[in-house]
C-alpha cells in the first residue's frame, strides 16, 4: 500500500495536467491551479488558444499541443510531463467533444469520436498515468456532465460518455484507494464554454437550448467556467484527501429540481 500522504504535499509542489485547456473550463482550471502556485501543463490540439490560456501565468502553465485520441498519445504525454517536471500529482480529464441529432441520424461517423474522446482518452490518459500518480499519491479529476444524469432527447450519446466516465470515477476511486490515489469528479451543468459552438445548431435551436437550460436551473443564471474551475481544484487540494468517489455537481441547482 502506498503510505503517501497528500497533505504533506505542498499545493506549491505540485505538477497538473489538464487536457482540453485551449477554452472554457479547461482554461479557467489550468489558470486556477497556476493561481494556486502549481505547474500546469496545458494540453489541446491547437497551440494558439493553449498560448492564449498560458498568456496569464507563463512562468507557471506549459501549454502542450497534442491531439489527445492519437495511437500513443497518453503515453507521449505523461513521458513528457515526468522528463520536463519530474512528477505528476493531478491528472484532470477534462477534453470533451459534443455532438448529436435524434436516434435516427445517429452512425459511426458521430458516435466513433465522442467515444474516442470523451471516454477511450481519459481511460488510457489515466492508465498512462498510474504509475507517476502512484509515486505522487495524487488525484485523477473526471470532467462530466449533469446531462448525464437525467435524459436529454436528441443528445443521446454525448451524455452517455459522460455518465461512463462517473461510472469510472467510482471504480476507480475503489481500486486505486490502496495504492493512494484519489479518484473523483465534477459534474457541470450549463456553463458558458464553446463547446455549443461544434454541436452544428442553428441560432434558433441553440436559442431553444439556452432557454431550456435556463428553465431547469434554480439559480437562474448560466455558470461560468470559473466556478467549475473552483470545484476541480477544491476537489483536488491536498485538504480534500478523505474524499474518493465523489462526483460533485456544479449546476445551479439543475440535478435536484
Amino acid at each position: 500500500m502506498n503510505t503517501t500522504d497528500p497533505s504533506v504535499t505542498s499545493v506549491s509542489a505540485r505538477v497538473v495536467l489538464v487536457t482540453g485547456a485551449g477554452t472554457g473550463i479547461g482554461r479557467a482550471t489550468a489558470r486556477a491551479f497556476a493561481r494556486r502556485g502549481a505547474t500546469v501543463v496545458a494540453v489541446g490540439r491547437r497551440p494558439e488558444p493553449l498560448r492564449e490560456t498560458a498568456a496569464e501565468a507563463p512562468d507557471a502553465i506549459h501549454p502542450l499541443p497534442a491531439d489527445i485520441t492519437a495511437e500513443g498519445a497518453p503515453e507521449a504525454l505523461v513521458h513528457r510531463v515526468l522528463a520536463d517536471h519530474g512528477r505528476l500529482d493531478v491528472l484532470v480529464n477534462n477534453a470533451g467533444i459534443a455532438a448529436g441529432g435524434p436516434l435516427g441520424t445517429l452512425d459511426r461517423a458521430v458516435i466513433a469520436p465522442l467515444l474516442e474522446t470523451n471516454l477511450l482518452a481519459p481511460v488510457l490518459l489515466t492508465r498512462a498515468a498510474l504509475p507517476a500518480l502512484r509515486s505522487s499519491g495524487g488525484v485523477v479529476v473526471n470532467v462530466t456532465t449533469t446531462v448525464g444524469q437525467r435524459g436529454w432527447p436528441d443528445n443521446s450519446v454525448y451524455p452517455a460518455t459522460k455518465s461512463a466516465l462517473e461510472t469510472l470515477t467510482r471504480c476507480w476511486a475503489v481500486e486505486l484507494a490502496p495504492v493512494g490515489v484519489r479518484v473523483v469528479a465534477v459534474a457541470p451543468g450549463a456553463i458558458e464554454t464553446p463547446i455549443a459552438d461544434h454541436m452544428g445548431l442553428g441560432p434558433e435551436r441553440r436559442e431553444a437550448v439556452r432557454a431550456w437550460q435556463l428553465a431547469h436551473t434554480p439559480l437562474g443564471r448560466i455558470g461560468r467556467p470559473e466556478e467549475v474551475a473552483w470545484a476541480i481544484t477544491a476537489l483536488a487540494d491536498p485538504e480534500a484527501s478523505f474524499l474518493t468517489g465523489t462526483v460533485l455537481p456544479v449546476d445551479g441547482g439543475a440535478l435536484v429540481a
